[in-house]
């Protein structure tokens, strides 16, 4: 259990490591290339915003596969199952019942959904930021008519 516990933690903090890059480097680039095009405030704004949702989307994308790919080395997943699907089902919802953890893995599976319910979380927390920063960025930049 002890060694679950270490596996677990490590890829979660593994994917910490990668929702930070993502957050902070990626999506800051966008935000200032955005702001920097002139045009309209809403359009502005909008594209932020999805650029935003698309680069955390894309992070959780590659966190799952992180968490797949530690399933394999492991052996976690049962024989048959589809690794990529297993990840996905157990990232924040511990699954759907028809795959679960080998049992000498159960741990792991729960300990994937914290991490993805807590990277759900700080993605929510992201956008938010992301919209106060843009506005108030907006209105420190010259009108164009």
């Amino acid at each position: 259990m002890l060694f679950q516990l270490i596996v677990g933690s490590a890829v979660s903090a593994i994917n910490i490591v990668l929702h930070s890059l993502f957050t902070v480097g990626v999506i800051g680039l966008l935000r200032n290339v955005t702001l920097s095009a002139t045009g309209r405030f809403g359009l502005q704004l909008s594209g932020v915003m999805v650029a935003t949702a698309l680069i955390l989307m894309m992070a959780h994308t590659l966190e799952i596969v992180v968490w797949s790919l530690a399933y394999l080395a492991i052996g976690a997943a049962p024989a048959d199952s589809n690794l990529l699907y297993f990840a996905f089902v157990n990232y924040t919802t511990l699954g759907y019942g028809d795959v679960v953890p080998v049992k000498q893995w159960l741990l792991v599976g729960p300990m994937a959904a914290m991490n993805g319910i807590l990277m759900f979380g700080w993605s929510t927390a992201v956008l938010f930021e992301v919209l106060q920063k843009t506005i108030e960025r907006q209105g420190t930049l010259p009108k164009s008519r």
